[in-house]
């Protein structure tokens, strides 16, 4: 099952990432942040109690403090970080340096949980990071310097090892933890850390303004519900039930995703080079599976 909630996770993720885009362009990173967990917060706690699950179970302590940590890492911090990252180089690198983050998890589970994978697992790993490469192209904004775009990339890498290092410490955790209940708190210790870099942030009053109903809505409701709500939940979900590396493998098949709405949503055509990628990814996929 772990296998299916990754993949739904990629899939849902990549429709939420083209309203986050439309939204990105006019709310600033920390603020679409504070409103996509903000908002978020309430569905998951009425989830957790409607599927009968206590808010504060007799867990460890211990236990709610990775939570938490790993919310602070990979939801306050990381998650600004791609926002920022995404409105300095653009969706063209962006998509690139996101195609580091299976490697990272990869890595990081080897290293710190002692995880290993399989030979197809590892070819599958391959082809679809083959896939995401062949798929994008760098194309940085307009007007942007060169000092400008090595700022995003560096932001970029760095939401990417935030991203990983905050499931990966959570793993041991999840296993042993119901998903609704793991999310919501790791959600709650990203809102209490977003609330204060809000609240020390000069522009206060910008970054909460976000909160009250406007037009902008239209946009980051939906992407919130998608991106912050459902897709968070299968991603938590594919690392609880399957193995943090090969969950992380299949959830970066979401920018091929990407490649399908961007043809479907906005009309963009469809080249050899994205049928090739698109190819390459779903034989990653099927490996993997297998593996």
């Amino acid at each position: 099952m772990g296998q299916i909630y990754a993949l739904g996770c990629a899939l849902v993720w990549s429709f939420a990432v083209v309203l986050l885009k439309r939204s990105g362009e006019s709310i600033g990173p920390l603020a679409l942040n504070i409103f996509r967990v903000a908002f978020s917060l309430p569905l998951l706690l009425a989830a957790t109690a409607l599927a009968g699950q206590p808010l504060l179970p007799a867990a460890p302590a211990r236990d709610y403090l990775i939570l938490i940590a790993s919310g602070i890492l990979a939801i306050a911090l990381a998650d600004t970080l791609f926002h920022a990252s995404l409105n300095i180089v653009g969706a063209g690198v962006t998509a690139i340096i996101d195609t580091f983050y299976s490697p990272m998890v990869v890595l990081l589970a080897l290293v710190l949980i002692g995880e290993r994978i399989g030979t197809l697992d590892l070819v599958g790993m391959l082809l679809i990071v083959a896939a995401v490469l062949l798929s994008t192209t760098v194309e940085p904004l307009p007007g942007r310097t060169r000092s400008q775009v090595a700022t995003g990339v560096a932001l970029g890498l760095a939401h990417i090892v935030l991203l990983a290092l905050g499931i990966v410490i959570a793993k041991p955790v999840l296993n042993q933890s119901p998903v609704l209940w793991a999310t919501t708190v790791r959600q709650v210790g990203a809102l209490v850390v977003l609330v204060a870099m809000g609240l020390i942030s000069p522009r206060r009053r910008t970054h909460f303004a976000v909160l009250r109903p406007s037009r902008h809505w239209r946009t980051m409701v939906p992407a919130t519900v998608l991106g912050s709500f459902l897709a968070l939940i299968l991603w938590i979900s594919g690392m609880k039930y399957t193995l943090a590396s090969i969950a992380a493998i299949l959830n970066q098949s979401s920018t091929v995703w990407i490649l399908f709405w961007s043809v479907v949503l906005l009309h963009e055509r469809m080249t050899p080079r994205k049928a090739l990628s698109a190819f390459l990814a779903l034989a990653g996929v099927l490996l993997v599976t297998l593996g």
